[in-house]
């Protein structure tokens, strides 16, 4: 097998047409949410909102998952780092990354062909329209691994209705596309996604950057208020559970292939 380039890019951008495309190319590992990847991730976007060429970011990705969650391969860190301050770090980066998608003052418009796991719920949620292929499938999983979408329920859980939000977050199981369309996870469940961002582009194309600025202001205000109000009380817990017993063991099951101790054997 070949080794991952680490030299090459985790994110990669190009303005073309008035529109940012952001591409998660970090295959190797199923475009996780690593510290690099969140870096560069923050690098485009920053970049797309002082590009006044720019109208607005369409997020797409390499591979067959667009995004698998947290990158629990750093979760071990040094032998003798804490688990509960490594975790608080991951949970800082990623509060910070889903700030920049709901404040970005340009519409950001996913284009999804693959799987979403945990953490990549979240980015779903912080992105203003979501368009998802027949291949996609959708999952919060950290209830199997002993943890909780903490950060990300702030972005997941206004996207949900709450009878959804119940089933989806404690049983961790996967759903599709138009399940996902259904219950308001995204968008739209398109067979040809590339076509159907290039029609919400052109019809984004027809509003003036500071209508879609102060339009996105009133979508996004109520989900920043609550990341104000709650989003101290959500680190804080995440930090507690990656540090815990229980998910240090679902984590060692889940690299080992394995089921955790609390699951039924195979």
């Amino acid at each position: 097998m070949t080794a991952p380039d680490t030299s090459a890019p985790y994110v990669r951008s190009e303005v073309a047409g008035g529109f940012a495309t952001v591409t998660l190319d970090s295959p190797h590992n199923r475009n996780a949410i690593s510290s690099r990847l969140v870096g560069e991730l923050r690098q485009a976007l920053a970049a797309a909102a002082a590009d006044d060429a720019v109208r607005a970011v369409v997020l797409i990705h390499t591979g067959g998952t667009f995004c698998a969650g947290a990158d629990l391969s750093e979760a071990g860190g040094a032998p003798d780092a804490d688990p509960a301050e490594l975790a608080a770090g991951r949970t800082a980066q990623m509060t910070e990354l889903l700030r920049e998608f709901l404040e970005l003052p340009k519409p950001i418009v996913a284009r999804i062909d693959g799987h979403v796991r945990a953490g990549g719920m979240g980015l779903v949620g912080a992105c203003d329209i979501a368009i998802a292929g027949p291949s996609s499938t959708f999952a919060l999983t950290e209830a199997r691994l002993g943890l909780a979408a903490s950060i990300i329920s702030l972005t997941v859980l206004p996207r949900l209705t709450s009878r959804a939000a119940g089933r989806y977050f404690l049983t961790g199981e996967k759903f599709d596309s138009a399940e996902a369309e259904r219950l308001g996870l995204i968008t739209i469940a398109a067979e040809d996604t590339a076509a159907t961002v290039a029609a919400i582009s052109a019809e984004l194309a027809l509003a003036s950057p500071q209508g879609l600025a102060e339009s996105k202001r009133l979508t996004t205000a109520r989900m920043l208020a609550d990341f104000d109000r709650y989003g101290e009380e959500l680190a804080a817990q995440s930090a507690r559970l990656f540090g815990s017993p229980e998910a240090i063991e679902g984590m060692t099951a889940f690299f080992q292939r394995r089921p955790p101790a609390w699951a039924p054997s195979e």
